[in-house]
């Protein structure tokens, strides 16, 4: 049977506070698995200036003396929603501390930045959950080396980084990284949009359907709390059913790890790519890296 793990990704304080108890409500309606991964640190969507200007802007914001508004500590102050989640039988990992930080400086970011973000992220989800993270999905499919390299010393039994076709053991700059990848395999429901402008949210979903069965194998799509969760909710309930009605098995991204025997999963390449529909360098599969 056919498995679609359903990967959603959780943004912002207003995705957590709306999107995910709709999901979750949708989702437990249609007896379908999922993985949450949650931003948990403060939502500074919006606010998160260039690389460049980093300096300035929190020189700035010093010099404000608290005019401009802290962002709201996701973590915090959407407990009882995050708990609720793990309440109803989903798997939950983490996507992120500071979601905003994470994608506009990782690829550039060394080991001091990962390590802050990931284990800021690592001991909030064990004060809210009362156990360790397994999962990690870096936050906009953007990671690097020292992250990589963080989802095996923090000991994740896997983590979803990165866009590809099937689950395999990463190499980067030649190095082996244990921790097992599982890729986001199809196209989300914002790419396509955005590269076909007269496309409905319901022809999207459509299109990801046919990819879905045309492709073979198991696939992981990511949704977002704030689009799926929220305006294109109608359209995302379609593709569901149309999932369900067809035979295909929906699951958590835990589902596919259990079936995995890590130790003979294929090793390839990690690298930066463009992904058609979205803007900027995301982490990609690359090519097979053969043993010595």
């Amino acid at each position: 049977m056919k498995r679609i793990a359903l990967k959603i990704d959780v943004d912002t304080y207003q995705g957590t506070r709306s999107g995910v108890p709709a999901l979750s409500e949708l989702l437990q309606r249609l007896d379908a698995k999922a993985t949450f991964f949650f931003s948990l640190g403060p939502d500074h969507t919006g606010r998160e200036p260039k690389a460049g200007s980093l300096k300035r802007y929190y020189d700035l914001r010093s010099r404000l003396h608290g005019r401009v508004l802290p962002g709201p500590d996701i973590g915090t102050r959407c407990k009882d929603i995050l708990c609720q989640v793990t309440d109803a039988g989903f798997e939950t990992g983490i996507h992120a501390w500071n979601r905003a930080l994470w994608e506009q400086r990782i690829l550039g970011g060394d080991n001091n930045l990962a390590e802050t973000e990931i284990d800021r992220a690592c001991k909030c989800f064990s004060e809210i959950f009362h156990t360790s993270a397994q999962a990690f999905a870096a936050a906009g499919w953007r990671t690097n080396r020292h992250a990589l390299r963080l989802t095996q010393r923090r000991g994740f039994s896997y983590a979803s980084d990165c866009r590809g076709s099937h689950p395999f053991r990463p190499v980067i700059d030649g190095e082996l990284i244990d921790c097992p990848q599982i890729p986001t395999t199809l196209p989300t429901l914002d790419e396509l949009l955005a590269l076909e402008p007269g496309f409905s949210a319901d022809q999207a979903m459509d299109r990801i359907f046919k990819l879905s069965t045309a492709i073979p194998g198991d696939h992981v799509f990511t949704l977002r709390a704030e689009l799926e969760g929220m305006a294109f909710i109608n359209a995302f309930e379609a593709l569901l059913t149309l999932w369900k009605n067809n035979g295909v098995q929906l699951v958590a991204l835990c589902d596919i790890r259990s079936s995995l025997d890590v130790a003979k999963l294929p090793r390839h390449s990690v690298e930066t790519g463009e992904i058609p529909g979205r803007a900027g360098l995301r982490m990609m599969q690359g090519e097979s890296f053969l043993d010595a």
